[in-house]
């Protein structure tokens, strides 16, 4: 087995930054074999290639080893923390292990945006519970500033084997200042719709508009769904009209709500509400059907962007590393 990383047993958050295939499977086979060796539960969730990866060198504990495609488990971020969440409460009173890389270069510019707010709220979500979390960021391929976010977003880094902790980490929940900024407005060419409570209306603008711009029938629904559930907090948690502009660009639809309120909760929508409960399910419904959804709320109101894909996904993860060497 290679040499591990080893992390302290209780919550722990941290960025390991590699260069070669050699140096990830160092990384993160050692992370998981410490906790195996522990029997702990470990769950690793890497985008697709790297899956079949890992499992090769795994050297026969595969099947000890929960795997999840990232690519499919978080093309929306704000979905990876309740899988994690999930995994961890199945094994109630026992420490688990995360591997997760939610980060990878062909990730748009939002993608990547959400993903590092992903990972300021996992400190959040998992603070005083004993899980120790790893994501892998490939230092020879994504850009500095992805980089620097890492590090603002993890207590520890792991370089070259060994754990310390991050001079530049924010605070948990905290945002890196670029990650945190409003929403630019909607293009000029935006249709735009003002509504208060004719919920139905609002609807049928966006089913109108999704049909004009070729979304099949089942994501027209979704869609509708979504801006529906949007518009129903404008009108349970304000006083005042919402906003709502639609638009396609970058081959996705568009959806862009604006209201008076503010969230209070960083974690709304990333937690399963219970069923019982009156209120919560509205955003959990919305990240749960787009495929991706921006947020930022504050003193001037909550801005949430849905999008919607029109065809092949954009971010998909590459075809995986290089082969090791040697």
């Amino acid at each position: 087995m290679r040499e591990r990383p080893v992390l302290a047993h209780r919550f722990e958050h941290a960025a390991v930054f590699y260069r070669s295939t050699d140096e990830y499977l160092d990384a993160v086979l050692g992370f998981v074999g410490d906790g195996l060796e522990r029997a702990d539960p470990v769950l690793v969730a890497v985008p697709g290639p790297k899956v079949g990866l890992l499992r090769k060198y795994l050297d026969g504990l595969a099947g000890r080893v929960c795997f999840a495609d990232m690519a499919e488990m978080g093309a929306n971020p704000a979905r990876i923390i309740p899988r994690v969440a999930a995994f961890a409460d199945a094994y109630t009173g026992r420490a688990v292990r995360y591997v997760g890389e939610p980060v990878w270069e062909t990730r748009t510019a939002a993608e990547l945006c959400e993903a590092t707010r992903h990972e300021a709220l996992i400190n959040l979500a998992f603070a005083g519970t004993d899980a120790s979390i790893m994501c892998p960021y490939d230092r020879s391929r994504l850009a500095p500033g992805v980089i620097a976010h890492a590090e603002q977003t993890h207590p520890v880094l792991v370089r070259g084997g060994r754990p310390r902790p991050s001079r530049t980490y924010l605070r948990a929940g905290a945002f890196p200042a670029d990650c945190d900024r409003p929403l630019p407005g909607p293009p000029g060419r935006a249709a735009a719709l003002t509504y208060r409570d004719d919920l139905a209306g609002v609807r049928a603008f966006a089913a109108g508009h999704a049909r004009r711009a070729g979304l099949s029938a089942s994501r027209t629904s979704d869609l509708v769904i979504a801006v529906g559930e949007l518009a129903a907090n404008t009108w349970r948690h304000t006083d005042a009209a919402g906003t709502l502009h639609i638009w396609t660009a970058g081959g996705e639809l568009l959806c862009q709500v604006h209201d008076s309120g503010h969230i209070s909760d960083p974690l709304a929508g990333r937690r399963p509400p219970a069923t019982e409960a009156a209120s919560g399910h509205g955003l959990w419904v919305v990240h749960q059907l787009c495929d991706l959804v921006e947020l930022r709320t504050g003193r001037a109101g909550t801005t949430v962007r849905l999008h919607i894909r029109l065809g092949k996904p954009a971010g998909s993860p590459p075809a995986g590393p290089a082969a090791p060497a040697g």
